[in-house]
This record gives C-alpha cells, structure tokens and sequence, in this order.
C-alpha cells in the first residue's frame, strides 16, 4: 500500500502518510472503513434486477456536498475498519446471496485496498461485475489504475459550473477534473453492454442530480455530454434531491426540485438527441419523489 505514504489517490491530494495513521480531508487513515454491505433494490433497473446490487457502501468522502443524504457515513465517517481479506469475504458473501454485481459505493480513497481485495474474491472465484459508484471527482492517474478492476462506472455528474463546485461540495475545479476522469472511464469501458436479462455486463453510466434553482447547470451537463462523448451515452437523470444536512439552511437548495425543473431538463435532454438511459420521476405532488427510475 506505498500509494498511502503520500496519498495523492484523489484530486484534493492531501499529501498526508495514511501508513503512519495520519487522516486526510476524507477522513480516511490506513484501514478500510465500510458502512454497510446489503442487497441494494433502489439503483437503476440494469443494476439492482430482481435480486438487487452487491452493494457496498463505504466510509468517508473526498467531496463535502452541503446537500449530502449519506452524510453520516459520507462526512461523519460512521461505519468499522475492516481489513482487506474481509472485504473480499464480503464481495463473495454478496455473489453468495445472488447480487447481480458488486457495486462500490464512495470508493474513491480505499482504491489500493479495493483492488487488493478484488484479486483476492477472484482467486476464490468471484465472477460478478465489479462497478464503481462515484462522485466524478477523481484523478485520472487513479481511473487509470482501475484499468481492468472495474466492469461499470457510474459517475456522478454534479457540476458544470466550478463555482457551484466550490459553492456546495468545497473542492477547486470540479468540471475540470471530474470530465477528464469521465473522459477516461468511457475510453476504458464504452457504452454498456446489457446480458439477456437486461443487466449490465460492463461500459458507463453518466449520472447527475437535479438542484432546485440550477436549471442552467444541469443543462450544462448535458451539453458537455454531447460534444465531448456521445448522445449514445447512457444518461441517469436523478430526481431525488431533498434538503438535508447543511442545505436546509441555503436559500437555493432548501426546498426540492419542481415538475417544472424536472421537465425543462428532460426537454433538453431530448432535444440534445440523447437516446439511453434513466429519469427518476417526481410524484404527484411536488413536496414527493419516486425513489425508483423509469426507462426513457
């Protein structure tokens, strides 16, 4: 693990000696820290299917969104350090229980152990898809080194704007670093590949949440999609937003987003000429949300 002497695995690039129990801004030190591993039913269809995701949620984050629903595992740092052997007991645990794939949820600062790990459940037979759930912020040097770990990404997409980036997740030049990470993940892997059954086999998924009052950035979004990918690219329109932790104190984010905002962004992803992917409906009222997704 000599990439934790002077852990640059994410864009803040601490610096810091993981290996000699000093903690970066993630919050993360030596050892693995995991919130919780389940059968997840609430991702996209492709992923979750009828068993539901080998998901595993991890500890810590390197983005601090004010608006974070996982905030407790995310910026509080709740979960227990686990070592490299047990996680890949739990990618098997999880293939053992029927889960579609092994999905890694926040993995950005655990990458050296999670490949470890990943090497060991294979040698003990692990066959399932193995996707990377993430925030976009991450190094390209990092997506790199995933280079053959790692069947599916699934990368938030959150700004197009770096002073939105600044404003609501505190990290310098987010669109600039997350495209080139984006960039990366889909030379690697392509647009997905679907088994008989419908689920994902391998390629990206692009996902970006919708924020009340920032129409424009979302649309931004999607614009560079278009021209610097493909309107191929499967796209998951995220509806889900609710002001929690520090947002319900922001003016611009402490309500949820309207039909209305949903429908313009939809609008104009059709009219990019997107043809794949996902959008989370609202519910009847505007104060609801569907915590599902249906097919375009």
């Amino acid at each position: 693990m000599k990439e934790l002497e002077n852990c640059k695995i994410c864009p803040v690039s601490c610096g810091v000696n993981r290996n000699h129990h000093q903690i970066g801004r993630c919050g993360a030190g030596e050892n693995i820290k995991m919130a919780l591993a389940s059968l997840h039913k609430f991702e996209e269809p492709c992923i979750s299917g009828k068993n539901g995701s080998g998901a595993v949620f991890f500890s810590n984050c390197n983005l601090k969104c004010v608006y974070c629903q996982n905030y407790e595992i995310s910026h509080l740092g709740h979960g227990r350090e686990i070592e490299v052997e047990e996680l890949a007991e739990i990618f098997l645990s999880l293939q053992d229980k029927k889960a579609h794939n092994i999905n890694l949820v926040t993995p950005t600062m655990y990458v050296p152990q999670i490949k470890e790990a990943i090497l060991i459940a294979k040698e003990k037979g692990l066959l399932l898809p193995i996707i990377y759930n993430s925030s976009g912020y991450e190094t390209v040097e990092t997506i790199k080194s995933l280079k053959g770990y790692i069947d599916v990404y699934l990368p938030d997409f959150k700004y197009s704007s770096n002073i939105l980036g600044l404003k609501y997740s505190h990290v310098q030049n987010y669109f600039e670093v997350a495209t080139k990470a984006i960039q990366e993940m889909y030379y690697q892997v392509g647009d997905p590949i679907f088994d008989s059954d419908g689920m994902i086999q391998s390629g990206m998924i692009i996902r970006h949440l919708i924020l009340p009052n920032h129409v424009v950035n979302s649309k931004g979004v999607l614009k560079w999609i278009q021209e610097n990918l493909s309107t191929q690219v499967y796209i998951s329109l995220m509806a889900q937003y609710f002001p929690t932790y520090q947002a319900k104190d922001i003016e611009k984010l402490n309500r949820k987003i309207t039909k209305k905002e949903l429908s313009e962004v939809q609008r104009y992803m059709y009219h990019l000429g997107f043809e794949n992917g996902y959008i989370q409906e609202l519910g009847e009222h505007e104060e609801e949300y569907v915590p599902d997704f249906l097919k375009k």
